[in-house]
């Protein structure tokens, strides 16, 4: 019996270990689905912006290839099935067939009157109105001055993107103008950074008073790199300042003093703390660098027993006193 209960207990424990390991390897495999669904997600938004672009400018074939590759992986995608179905109306409509007649001298008056419209915008930095004027000329003529109207999307896209971000302040239309110049031509290392930076701004802004951590970590890298980049509200800077406070409040309350007064004193660099945070780095600071005591010269003499005699004190009368007289030998009888 005993040996049976030993078995069924061996049988038991082997069981649950096994059970316990399928459990972690199922979780794994979950946070790693989860993980990959959110990358495929991002792409797959990215591809439609980009499918929507290609419909604007006829170019029917890619928009449909976009369009087919976000319905593979993700069949209700928001749009893409109807877009899709648009397409292929737009590609299978039919085109007139010509008439044998004289070939007409082609009309490029409407293209070039918007052409150099287009090029008195960018001088002038109306940037949104000339991307306006290149959509037009290009409906016109989507051949006239190819080259040279590819350059000029450009130059406007990602400056309209440029001033989108440093001057309104908005963010997410800044992101999408260099995305649509990015087709026209690659990025300086400028537009890119500023995009970067735009990217981790919002991302920040996403964790704002919900994971104080999080938030400072990517205000961090965008107050390094672009201070005075903002969404119209707040400056990266002062985003910084306020998340080093409140993350410094929070380390406080978890007891990680040193760390709380190392949060206090980055935001004590850009500007002075307010009342909260004033306290907090008190109260952080005198924990982690606690006052230590020292020993005072009573304390040092009071260790000392009171019967020692000091320098130049009389014996004591109970000493024996020391023999005057040399004593003889006794002969030996």
């Amino acid at each position: 019996m005993r040996g049976r209960s030993i078995l069924f207990n061996a049988i038991g424990s082997i069981i649950i270990l096994v059970l316990a390991v399928l459990g972690g390897y199922r979780s794994g495999i979950s946070i790693r689905t989860d993980a990959q669904s959110a990358v495929i997600s991002q792409q797959l938004g990215e591809q439609f912006k980009y499918a929507l672009v290609d419909i604007e400018f006829g170019r029917y074939e890619n928009a449909q290839q976009r369009l087919e590759f976000i319905i593979a992986h993700d069949p209700a995608f928001p749009g893409a099935q109807q877009k899709l179905t648009d397409v292929l109306v737009l590609r299978n409509a039919p085109t007139p067939s010509p008439t044998p007649s004289l070939t007409p001298t082609p009309d490029f008056t409407g293209a070039e009157q918007a052409f150099g419209r287009a090029g008195q915008l960018i001088a002038a930095q109306d940037w949104p109105g000339a991307i306006g004027a290149l959509d037009q000329m290009r409906k016109l003529d989507p051949n006239y001055q190819t080259s040279q109207v590819d350059g000029m999307y450009y130059f406007a896209l990602r400056n309209y993107g440029y001033d989108l971000i440093t001057r309104q302040g908005n963010l997410e239309g800044g992101i999408y103008q260099f995305t649509l110049a990015e087709r026209f031509g690659m990025l300086d290392r400028e537009a890119n950074g500023l995009r970067e930076g735009a990217r981790y701004y919002l991302i920040g802004a996403s964790f704002w008073e919900l994971d104080w951590q999080q938030a400072l970590f990517y205000f961090d890298q965008v107050y390094r790199g672009w201070s005075g980049l903002w969404d119209g509200t707040m400056t990266a800077s002062e985003r910084f300042f306020f998340a080093s406070m409140r993350y410094g409040d929070q380390l406080l309350s978890e007891g990680q003093y040193c760390d709380a007064v190392t949060q206090y004193q980055n935001a004590q660099a850009i500007g002075p703390l307010d009342r909260q945070a004033s306290d907090g780095f008190e109260d952080a600071y005198i924990a982690c660098f606690p006052a230590t005591e020292t020993a005072s010269p009573t304390d040092t003499f009071s260790v000392l027993p009171t019967d020692t005699p000091t320098l130049g004190a009389p014996l004591p009368t109970d000493t024996p006193a020391l023999p005057t007289e040399t004593p003889t030998p006794t002969a030996t009888p």
